[in-house]
């Protein structure tokens, strides 16, 4: 019980902070290409001004800030919040059908550009559903579903990195960062890409296989959360993650996304511990 409510706490806390600044930011940055991008998908650009959905979406986060902050001080909120989170993660994730989300430069799908914001939204459906816990649902699925998150952005994006063009999209990123920066003193800007990429594809395997042997599974989940933490970091290293003006700029947000899927290997951790306690 006192693991299980561990669990609840950094999951709730998680929540609470990545929404708070996406509301907060999203409302001061205004004009949102992300949700210009959505509503132009949607055909209903014109049923309000971009003002108005900015609103729209800035309520939607911060209602989830305010759930998550009920949830952390022990009030029942999880199935509604569950309903919630699956709409907010919904309406981007259809936005992949898009042509626009895909690099054509290297022949669109899979090549993805700025889709790799919107599949973080996987992880935010995943919670959802870890909420909501839906009967046709076992514990056991739940687990691998807030797997598939995890995993779909170590492979889909950890492949891109061995794109020039991805390598060269996350250079300033590495290069502000103290913990990986020393890799450009020994390696070129294709190959420390590689070897991010590498790592993220291994981890994956390390993580399924671990979460399949239920074996040495702590130190796979803390393997896994090692890059989504270190990214984090970059919000304090790299110069267009903050703003004075806005809290988070685009990039910020981008980042701050990542402690969703830190929230999913606690989810992982969490069923699995009830799981082996039920049998």
């Amino acid at each position: 019980m006192k693991n299980i409510l561990l669990h609840q706490k950094a999951i709730f806390t998680l929540l609470l902070t990545s929404f708070i600044l996406m509301g907060l930011s999203t409302y001061l940055i205004g004009e949102h290409k992300s949700i210009s991008f959505t509503l132009n998908f949607y055909g209903v650009s014109g049923l309000f001004s971009n003002t108005v959905f900015v609103l729209f979406a800035t309520i939607a986060f911060l209602l989830c800030a305010a759930l998550s902050f009920g949830g952390l001080n022990k009030q029942k909120v999880a199935k509604g919040f569950g309903y919630l989170l699956v709409f907010i993660s919904l309406v981007p994730l259809f936005t992949l059908f898009s042509e626009k989300v895909w690099i054509s430069s290297l022949g669109g799908f899979p090549a993805i550009g700025s889709g790799q914001g919107i599949i973080k939204y996987f992880a935010l459906f995943s919670i959802g559903c870890y909420f909501i816990k839906p009967e046709f649902l076992s514990n056991r699925q739940l687990i691998w579903l807030n797997f598939f998150p995890v995993a779909l952005v170590y492979i889909w994006i950890g492949g891109m990195k061995f794109t020039l063009v991805e390598a060269q999209g996350i250079e300033a990123l590495v290069k502000s960062s103290f913990l990986m920066s020393w890799l450009y003193n020994f390696f070129d800007v294709q190959m420390t890409s590689n070897l991010i990429g590498f790592y993220d594809l291994v981890i994956t395997l390390v993580l399924a296989i671990s979460m399949y042997t239920k074996r040495y599974l702590i130190i796979a989940l803390l393997l896994a959360s090692t890059v989504f933490i270190v990214t984090q970091s970059f919000l304090f290293t790299f110069s267009g993650s903050l703003s004075v003006n806005t809290l988070l700029t685009g990039t910020g947000q981008f980042i701050i996304k990542d402690l969703w899927f830190i929230v999913n290997l606690v989810v992982i951790h969490q069923l699995t511990i009830q799981f082996q306690d039920v049998k």
